[in-house]
């Protein structure tokens, strides 16, 4: 973690050397889920509800999904630009170092900008806990960390997936996006408004729903029994992260260099 903590602060440094683009890309960053959390107002503002949850429900979900996305997009953005490392042939330079590769690709790329992103979403998610009657106990409050936690696993897990293929394929394939700014979408709303088949989709495979959506249920006391069940869910994002990582393992072995 030293390493990867050294990679950190150079890079912030090095995007720091340009002060007012810096500022001016995160403040644009700050826009970009906002025109989204705008249209989810106005849509509540016409319907007043939607399947049985109210704005500020719903504000919550989104709150906790983007949150997670804007702070994996900014430390786990490594996986993301993975292929250009391989097209460059600069991912066998980080084979000859003696350092875990996962690190060395994680702190190959910071993307600090995000966090115009992230104020965006705090600022929902407070806004909606603000205004949601949570009896709040200390379990409430670990499940509303691991919510976030758990959605950080997600995106990075996907993101190792994603940047795997280019051991194979050499460029990154646009499933990847559709994995990452898909279920970011859909799990952005409750998921029992969407298609039977699409919920356990987003539970079982992809499991954004055990990161919002059931626990989510857990906050807001929708659930009938099992609560504690519910409120430990996003520890599948575990189970989730610890396949994609051996399937990183599986590709660095099998890896063949592209001669650049």
């Amino acid at each position: 973690m030293h390493l990867y903590f050294k990679y950190l602060s150079i890079l912030f440094r090095s995007q720091m050397q340009y002060r007012t683009s810096f500022w001016l890309l995160t403040f644009g960053q700050f826009f970009i889920p906002f025109s989204v959390f705008a249209g989810l107002y106005f849509m509540f503002s016409r319907f007043g509800e939607l399947q049985g949850w109210s704005f500020f429900e719903t504000a919550l979900c989104f709150g906790v999904i983007h949150m997670a996305f804007s702070l994996s997009e900014c430390f786990v953005r490594g996986f993301d630009v993975f292929s250009s490392l391989v097209v460059s042939g600069e991912f066998d330079r980080l084979l000859v170092r003696p350092r875990s590769t996962i690190v060395q690709v994680l702190g190959s790329k910071f993307e600090f900008t995000r966090f115009g992103r992230l104020v965006q979403s705090a600022v929902v998610l407070g806004w909606a806990l603000w205004n949601l009657p949570i009896a709040w106990t200390p379990l409430k409050v670990l499940t509303l960390l691991m919510m976030v936690a758990g959605g950080i696993l997600i995106f990075a897990g996907i993101f190792i997936l994603n940047a795997t293929l280019c051991f194979w394929t050499v460029q990154g394939l646009e499933v990847g996006n559709l994995l990452t700014d898909g279920g970011r979408e859909m799990a952005q709303y409750p998921l029992n408004i969407y298609h039977k088949r699409v919920t356990l989709f987003f539970t079982f495979i992809i499991p954004f729903g055990c990161v919002s959506y059931l626990p989510l249920l857990f906050l807001l006391n929708r659930t009938q029994g099992q609560g504690l069940l519910y409120a430990l869910l996003p520890l599948a994002a575990i189970l989730f992260l610890l396949p994609c990582l051996a399937v990183w393992q599986f590709g660095v072995r099998h890896y063949r260099s592209t001669g650049s």
